[in-house]
């Protein structure tokens, strides 16, 4: 029975951790935003993240959007540099089309810095990205 169900792999949806300036605070801010880069637009979005090692956990966040749609992305939390230390989950479900969909995405402990950036799809922006 397991054998005959077809789960779905998420394709053309990222994660982008991206660092831009804060104008208002005169800053330099991470944040993190969902991609769709697909063709169609993904109904009722349900993003679960929190940080994580062997010793330290961080509350949950939970974020809803609605609709995303296609060629687009949306900001999903402004995120502190100390939670670059620990390992950080952002575990993504959506409906596309009648089919639920969902798929974990993790950023490594210290994979998220100035060095890391590289230019992220959709957006004209460098950050650190993970499919």
């Amino acid at each position: 029975m397991k054998k005959d169900i077809e789960i779905p792999k998420v394709e053309g949806v990222y994660i982008a951790v991206v660092n831009e300036y804060n104008d208002v605070y005169k800053s330099e801010d991470w944040n993190a935003y969902i991609i769709n880069e697909k063709e169609t637009d993904l109904e009722m979005v349900i993003i679960v993240s929190e940080g994580y090692s062997e010793t330290k956990k961080t509350a949950v966040f939970r974020k809803r959007i609605d609709k995303l749609p296609a060629k687009s992305y949306a900001k999903i939390e402004l995120m502190q540099e100390d939670l670059f230390k620990l390992n950080n989950s952002f575990k993504v479900s959506f409906f596309e089309g009648d089919a639920m969909l969902d798929k974990t995405y993790i950023f490594r402990k210290n994979t998220i810095n100035l060095k890391a950036l590289r230019p992220i799809p959709l957006m004209d922006v460098k950050g650190v990205l993970v499919k």
